[in-house]
């Protein structure tokens, strides 16, 4: 392949999103040897204070060495700082202010809270591991009655899948349960995550190459 058709692009992203990024490398064959894959850890949804350093750590250490940078993050949190980083290192992040507005979709993601202010989304990664990232990450196993006081206002729980999973959706269900809300499905697959792959400059066969 040459120059013109191959650009080295490095791509940092949350590790709630790292399975779907490889998904879409392998369906859209976006050349191996192009692309640098670096997740930061999924638990920083927690601590978003946290993102915008730990990006910019890794674009002083190595910018120089990518023609394209795709940040994997929606704004998360982090009140505009992390777009602050990106536009001194001259990197892409996706659009919307977090992951569940940009698998839905803007407009989608705006009509479901219009419908219901109080929805309580998660996707797949946040399904396959509710138990770590919300039942032990928000202390909900230590202190049960935090529950009531972390979810007073909200409605139900919006499972906005990215895949058909029987499994994830009986889980998602049983999450509903355990929160004490009603619950939502809606398929809305990869979003503006699939329109963001199709629109780099790498055009081959193969996956990413992968580093936490």
């Amino acid at each position: 392949m040459g120059s013109k058709e191959c650009h080295k692009c490095l791509i940092i992203a949350c590790g709630a999103i790292a399975a779907e990024i490889v998904k879409l490398q392998r369906q859209q064959f976006l050349f191996n040897e192009a692309i640098t894959l670096k997740c930061l850890p999924a638990d920083y949804h927690n601590t978003p204070q946290k993102i915008a350093p730990a990006i910019e750590k890794i674009l002083m250490e190595q910018r120089d060495k990518y023609d394209v940078v795709l940040v994997g993050y929606g704004d998360c949190g982090t009140g505009g700082r992390l777009d602050a980083v990106l536009e001194k290192y001259d990197a892409t992040r996706l659009p919307g202010a977090h992951c569940y507005e940009f698998f839905a979709g803007a407009q989608l993601f705006e009509d479901m809270i219009e419908e219901e202010l109080g929805s309580f989304f998660v996707t797949d990664y946040l399904v396959r591991f509710f138990d770590r990232l919300v039942i032990e990450g928000l202390g909900l196993d230590r202190y049960p009655h935090l529950c009531e006081i972390y979810f007073a206002n909200y409605k139900r729980v919006v499972y906005l899948a990215q895949e058909e999973n029987p499994v994830l959706v009986k889980k998602a269900q049983a999450a509903a349960h355990v929160l004490g809300l009603q619950f939502h499905y809606r398929k809305v697959g990869y979003g503006d995550l699939g329109n963001t792959f199709k629109s780099l400059p790498l055009k081959a066969s193969g996956v990413a190459n992968v580093s936490g």
